[in-house]
Order: structure tokens, then sequence, then C-alpha cells
């Protein structure tokens, strides 16, 4: 028995991604090849978007598209949440709006950009900051609200300054939540920017979809998907590393390691 928990939580892993592939490719002996693609054909096509460097170019622009997106929203969502923090008054304007905004589909706003906006990239962007401004909005202010207030009076009596004061309480305080915000909008993101450039674009992630669908290419369409997945994996796990060195200084519980 594995007694380490990030080796066994790999090993398991392992074994269910080795069962998952195991029952597709004995599913592609039965069935046609546009169905269900051998493992290894799926596998080289994935190896080749990372070796074609015009293929390449492909995923690096859905990834600044992901990445300029969420932080927009992110910029925005912080400046409405210390403004509603801060103002009751300010907040029963604009919760009502948020909650509006975060019912609205993706492909509604991809809709509403190609009618209104030109351009490509800022249709993609406007799409992008209204899908995850809400959520980014909401998650910030609730990490900001869950500051201790006894905590906030005794930091005040020291009568810090406002820099030290935002340094030493505030920053601790929402950096949890403002991490948990990113893991959480980074796959909502992924799957918005996909929709985006389905409908409305012409290069990324989602038009190389599109041409995939078109070819009725089954292999191609799940390689860019796999890429893309691939792209989320290692940024949620850079955001968790991050989250680990922030947020050292809190205790471990002995269950935990």
């Amino acid at each position: 028995m594995i007694r380490n928990r990030r080796l066994r939580q790999a090993f398991q892993a392992a074994v269910s991604t080795a069962v998952l592939l195991a029952a597709w490719q004995f599913a592609s002996y039965f069935f046609p090849h546009y169905l269900f693609p051998p493992v290894q054909a799926i596998f080289w096509r994935t190896v080749q978007i990372f070796i074609d460097i015009p293929l390449l170019i492909e995923v690096l622009a859905t990834a600044a598209r992901i990445f300029g997106g969420l932080f927009g929203a992110f910029l925005l969502g912080c400046v409405l949440a210390v403004v509603i923090g801060r103002s009751p008054f300010i907040e029963s304007y604009f919760t009502p709006v948020l909650v509006f905004l975060q019912g609205i589909p993706a492909l509604s706003w991809v809709v509403i950009a190609i009618i209104w906006f030109h351009g490509i990239e800022f249709r993609i962007l406007f799409i992008m900051v209204m899908t995850t401004l809400p959520a980014f909005t909401f998650q910030i202010l609730d990490a900001y609200r869950s500051m201790s207030k006894d905590l906030f009076e005794m930091t005040m009596s020291f009568r810090p300054s406002a820099w030290t004061l935002f340094r030493v309480l505030i920053v601790p305080t929402i950096v949890p939540g403002i991490l948990t915000a990113w893991k959480v909008n980074l796959g909502n993101a992924s799957r918005v920017v996909v929709v985006a450039e389905l409908v409305g674009a012409t290069g990324g992630v989602g038009y190389q979809l599109l041409l995939q669908q078109q070819l009725f290419d089954l292999a191609g369409a799940l390689a860019w998907t796999l890429v893309l997945v691939l792209f989320v994996l290692v940024v949620q796990s850079a955001l968790v590393a991050i989250e680990a060195w922030a947020l050292r200084y809190r205790p471990v519980s002995e269950r935990a390691a």
C-alpha cells in the first residue's frame, strides 16, 4: 500500500487513465476509426501540434486570449469588489447587474460581440471579460469580507500605515480567495474561448476544432482538445505551486501530511 499521499494520487490517476485508454483502444477495434480512432493516432496528432510551428502558434494564440481575458476580468473584478465592499449603497445597485450578467450564456455573448464589434481579438476579449467578470467580482468580494473584524481592530490598534495594513492584513486574507477564483475561472475561460473561436475567429484551438469537424476528423479534434486540456492542467499546477508558496506560513495538519 502506498503511504505517500502524492504518490498514491498519482498512481490512482495513472490507473484510471490507463483503463480509459484501454477501453477506447478496445472500442477502436470494433467501430470505424472516424468514430473511435486508435489511441496511437490521437497521440501522434497531438505530438504533431507541438512540433509543427504554425500549429503551435494557434495554441499560443488561444493561450494569450485566455490570459488576456482573465487578467482583464480580474482587474475589473478587483475594482468592483473594492467599490462594492466599501459602499452598501453601491452594492445594492451593482449586485443585481452582476447577477444578471452571470446568467447570460457564453454563446449569447458571442452573438452580441459579433453584432457590436468588428475586430476579432476585441470580440474575444469582450466575451472573455463578460463571462468571467461576475465570478471574479463575487469571489474577491467574499474573500475581502472574510477578514476577521477582531484581527482588523487589533491591527489598527498599532496605527499602521495604509501600505502596512494592506501588506500585513488585507493581502494574506484575500490571497487564498483570489487564487481559488483564478483556478475556477481558468476552466471556465478555456471553455468560453473555444466557443468564441469556433464562431467568430479565424485562428486558435476553437477554429481548428471547427476545421476538424468539417473534415470529420475525430482524431484531430481529440488532439486539439487534449492540447487545451494539457494547457489548463499546466496552468492549474502553476497556480497550485504559487498557492503553496504564498500560503506556506499556514500550519499543515498531520492528516494532510
